[in-house]
């Protein structure tokens, strides 16, 4: 049976965004328990100091609440399939860069300058492109560095169990 266009796009995008956003709650979410494992990714030449979120409480969570993301540090996101991939801003207080990376460490989507988002309703940010690993950095970090598609993330350190 084939889907009408809009249900399979509510479909997917109700699995990739948490539930908050689909009307459960817009209540801030706590902060993950544990401390993050944390490696050095390392975009071209470029090395950052990145904490992992490889869990669903710690994705949902992500960079919330920050005040300052300094230009040497950020997130990466770690799924344990590859998929399109749409992140939203609600209650992170900086504006990033998204980049959307496929299971073989390729740079498949970017987006730029993210706006910080504190009450509903928030901008999506898809990847629209099948993504395993995402990368949040200072907004700008993107055009300052020259990414490009199909550049190569380099991870050092163990991500830790994905969940």
């Amino acid at each position: 049976m084939c889907l009408p266009r809009w249900l399979l796009l509510a479909t997917i995008l109700t699995s990739a965004l948490p539930s908050a956003v689909w009307g459960q709650s817009f209540t801030a979410l706590p902060k993950p328990a544990t401390a993050l494992p944390r490696v050095v990714v390392w975009l071209g030449v470029h090395p950052f100091n990145v904490s992992v979120a490889a869990d669903y409480p710690s994705r949902a969570y992500g960079l919330m609440n920050r005040t300052h993301l300094s230009r040497t540090r950020g997130m990466l996101f770690v799924f344990r399939d590859s998929a399109p991939r749409t992140f939203w801003m609600k209650d992170t207080r900086v504006a990033l860069d998204m980049l959307f990376f496929n299971a073989k460490y390729q740079l498949v989507a970017m987006q730029s300058n993210a706006q910080p988002c504190t009450k509903a309703p928030c901008k999506l940010y898809p990847s629209r492109i099948p993504a395993r690993y995402v990368l949040e950095l200072a907004a700008g970090t993107a055009k300052r560095l020259g990414a490009q598609l199909g550049q190569h993330l380099r991870i050092v350190g163990s991500l830790g169990p994905i969940q």
